[in-house]
């Protein structure tokens, strides 16, 4: 198979098929692709969950040259809503609505295939913005990175119902990390995407707000402050940066809503507090579960009661006694025989006394 792509490459080169293959040039790198091109790049599957949709706008930003993607996820009144945040090469502004319309691609001599199938077919974004209610770009700029938001109703496109458990991570027989167990929901998704794509994309997952506390944390200490002093706009950073200029809550809130985020005044000072801690990347947490994730720390409760009951030896041995002589009447009356000495364990709110018994022959 990957012969005969190479033949047909290099006959596509040699000829000059690649002028055959466009319907129309967009200018900045975009092109329309033909119907026959757009059928050859069909992928393995359309949009028929929302996880399909995190899976495609991953790889829409892999293939912008991204090596971080952030996704902000929420679910209210039956309306699942996706914000997806890379720093990738970011589109144009007057690309920013024709990117969803069908066979328009940046890709023309650049297709990916992956596990997933092709990518690079124009097809992808027209699709999610068929089977949503809301398919846009936030924010974005040349070599700034992008913001996405997609909204889709519980009714209008499915998802599976446990959205809050994570795989696990184990070695395929050629030793790569592949997720396994747990259902094939948003997390996993992602998570499959990011083994994937190892060292090459990390993908960060996480509510509005965790994604906030972490785009702020990794902006300060990216952000040199002497380069602050010269900006007026944070338009000029890119979008993964922004929050980083943040002076307050309300600069934080503002800058928020900029990028599709909606906070709270509240969540807003917690975030910039500390009190919201910023989350590891998916693949960061998934393997280091599964590798050291007994040597973690668990968390400590100051306010949990830890006070046990302790008896002393001497006391034990004279109690066990005393239950002893006690227990002779029972056995007498059902003719039982005690083996061995009553068993007293002792533990932080409770004496259990066991008695082994075997009855008289």
């Amino acid at each position: 198979m990957s012969d005969a792509n190479e033949l047909i490459s290099f006959i596509a080169s040699m000829s000059g098929e690649g002028n055959l293959r466009v319907e129309e040039n967009l200018g900045e790198g975009y092109v329309r692709l033909r119907v026959s091109e757009a059928e050859r790049r069909q992928a393995k599957h359309d949009i028929q969950h929302v996880e399909d949709i995190v899976i495609e706008m991953l790889r829409n930003a892999r293939d912008a040259g991204a090596d971080k993607v952030y996704l902000a996820t929420t679910k209210e009144d039956g309306v699942r809503t996706l914000v997806f945040l890379d720093n990738g090469s970011g589109v144009p502004q007057d690309m920013q609505e024709r990117i969803f319309d069908a066979r328009v691609t940046s890709k023309l001599e650049s297709m990916k295939m992956d596990r997933w199938g092709v990518h690079g077919r124009g097809m992808a974004l027209f699709s999610i913005k068929q089977n949503t209610d809301e398919a846009r770009v936030v924010t974005s700029g040349v070599d700034l990175g992008s913001a996405f938001k997609v909204s889709v109703a519980a009714d209008h496109l499915s998802e599976r119902a446990d959205q809050s458990s994570w795989p696990q991570a184990v070695k395929d027989e050629d030793g790569r990390y592949v997720c396994a167990r747990g259902p094939h929901n948003i997390i996993r998704a992602a998570c499959e995407f990011a083994l994937e794509e190892l060292r090459g994309c990390d993908v960060y997952l996480g509510s509005p707000s965790e994604i906030a506390a972490t785009l702020y944390a990794q902006a300060s200490s990216r952000l040199d402050t002497s380069r602050l002093l010269f900006i007026d706009d944070e338009s000029e950073l890119p979008v993964v940066d922004r929050l980083g200029l943040a002076s307050d809550a309300e600069d934080f809130i503002r800058i928020c809503s900029g990028l599709g985020l909606e906070m709270s005044e509240r969540t807003a000072h917690r975030i910039l507090a500390g009190q919201i801690k910023p989350v590891r990347g998916v693949t960061a947490r998934l393997l280091r579960e599964r590798d050291s994730s007994s040597h973690a720390p668990a968390p400590v409760d100051l306010a949990k009661d830890r006070r046990g009951l302790r008896i002393a030896k001497d006391d034990m041995a004279q109690f066990s006694r005393a239950v002893e002589r006690d227990f002779n009447d029972l056995a007498t009356r059902y003719y039982l025989n005690l083996c061995g000495d009553p068993k007293i364990r002792v533990s932080r709110d409770r004496i259990t006394v066991t008695f082994d018994l075997a009855k008289e022959e």
